[in-house]
This record gives C-alpha cells, structure tokens and sequence, in this order.
C-alpha cells in the first residue's frame, strides 16, 4: 500500500524556499512584448496564468499567446484563468495572433488557449485558423499548440492540431488519484487518449504535470509509465505554486534533487525528452522540444 503525505495545517506551512525566488520583469525587451500585446488586444497565459518565468521570457522576445477569451469553463482548483460563461469568439482574433507573431519576429510560437466546452467544436476552427494565419504570415516560424481536453470529440482534436503544427501539448496537470480534487471536469484516462490519438495522427505529443499537490514519488512513476505507454515524446514537471488564496494549498515544496532524479526516471521509461525544475512550465524552453 502506498503511503499518502500527510498535508500540512496552514499554520504549519513553511514559506517558499529560497530555489523559487525569480527575478522581477525589467528591460526593454519585457516592455516592448507587452505593448505588442497590449495594441493587438491578445491574451497570454504568462499573465493570465501567473507564469513565474514571464520575465525572463518575455524579455527574450517570446510569450505563450491564449486565444479563445480569457475567461474558461472549468474551475480547476489550481488555475488563476477567470471561470465563467465565456464572451462570443473574436472571429478576428487568429489574424491578430499571426501578426503579432510576425511583429516580435518569434522564432518558435506557444499557442495555447481556455477550454470552451460550450462551444460544438471546442474552439477547434480557431485553433485551425490561428495555426494556419501564423504559417501563413511566419513560414519559418514553429508552433507549439497547448491544447485543452476536447471530452473525447476526436473530430475536434483532429482539426485543432491539423494545422501544420509541429508540437501538440496537452497537460495531464497532475496523478489520476488527484484529479478529482485538482481537474473535476476532466478525466485522466480521456486525457491519455487524447494524447495517444495526438500521436497516432504523427504529431510529436507533449505534456506537463505539477507537483507539490499531495502525490507521492510512485504516483509520479505512474503517470510516466502510463503516458509513455499513451505515446507520449516530452514531458514537463515544475512546482505548483497557489496563485490565490481561494486555489488549492501546495502540499509540499519539492527539492530540486528531486526534479533532477524525475528527469532520469523519464528517461528510463521511454520518454524521449524530460524538462524538470521547480521553476519548469509547459512552455519554458519550449524551443528546445521541437526537434528532440
């Protein structure tokens, strides 16, 4: 039997250990992203998620851009992005993302958007548009698309990533025994078949798990060996950090000699790529994962 951690009471909590300190976003490169941003009306991740990496991204020229709103319909417990009825789509919006790309000259996109499971396709036709203004405008610019779960709508998922993407990411978030307290709308198994149907099309699959939310070293091997199995290529594992109050409470700070041990036992379950770190999000470094 798997002994479960014992999560500590609010009073006991330790604060954040000095490995998650980041620096404040400064510079010219950090502003001139932003005014980007700003003037063409677009949504990022970076802000609307958080990000703890934003300003060392954006001030190398780069973010990870949201389409479809910025308001989602699930209520993940770990999530900053606003929850609620989402506004209508901006039909205009994948021409604005693709200029903005060309605008900052990005080498290599992040695209990534809310769930809109209201909608019939999911978002899918967006998703299509976006990736296709972007090759259109950018030839040379690679794109990775962090896609949300389509509830098993496999015509959507095959529009979504049919684009001309090179990278299809679609986070697991966390261990199956956690998934009803941290992803209620979402299943694990679904997302697993998601990803081996991403795969079976001959995208190279992507995805992502936090930690620190009460899982054990054994529950982590799990979801490794079962999204190796799902034909998973690269993985990602960062420290979940709680973005509010009103969020789930990180159950423990993971050193980083434990980060650096996931990386070889990735590795020796056949995974091809493992980006870990405390500071590690979907889309750090995500330039790296295109060709590995």
């Amino acid at each position: 039997m798997i002994a479960l951690p014992v999560v500590p009471k609010r009073e006991d909590r330790q604060k954040k250990p000095s490995w998650l300190r980041v620096k404040l976003p400064i510079g010219q490169a950090y502003k001139d992203v932003r005014k980007v941003v700003s003037e063409h009306k677009l949504h990022t991740i970076c802000e609307s998620g958080n990000c703890p990496n934003m300003g060392e991204c954006w001030g190398a020229g780069t973010a990870t851009f949201m389409i479809l709103g910025n308001v989602c319909t699930r209520s993940c417990s770990f999530c900053a992005v606003a929850t609620g009825r989402p506004p209508e789509y901006d039909e205009g919006e994948p021409k604005r993302v693709a200029e903005a790309i060309k605008l900052m000259k990005v080498k290599h996109a992040v695209i990534t958007s809310v769930n809109r499971d209201e909608l019939k396709d999911k978002g899918a036709e967006i998703w299509y548009q976006t990736v296709k203004e972007t090759k259109k405008l950018s030839p040379d610019t690679t794109i990775e698309t962090l896609i949300p779960d389509t509830k098993s709508n496999w015509d959507a998922l095959i529009r979504m990533i049919s684009a001309g993407q090179e990278v299809v990411s679609h986070n697991m978030e966390t261990i199956e025994r956690l998934y009803r307290r941290v992803r209620p709308q979402a299943k694990y198994n679904r997302s697993l078949e998601q990803i081996k149907r991403t795969k079976a099309y001959g995208k190279r699959t992507k995805s992502g798990i936090m930690l620190g939310l009460g899982e054990t070293v054994d529950e982590v091997h799990k979801a490794m060996d079962d999204l190796a199995a799902h034909g998973l290529d690269i993985l990602t594992l960062g420290q979940y950090l709680q973005p509010t109050k009103l969020h789930i409470e990180v159950a423990a700070f993971i050193h980083p000699d434990q980060f650096e041990k996931y990386i070889e036992e990735g590795l020796s379950r056949g995974l091809k790529y493992v980006e870990s770190g405390p500071l590690v999000r979907s889309s750090y470094h995500a330039e790296k994962h295109v060709n590995v």
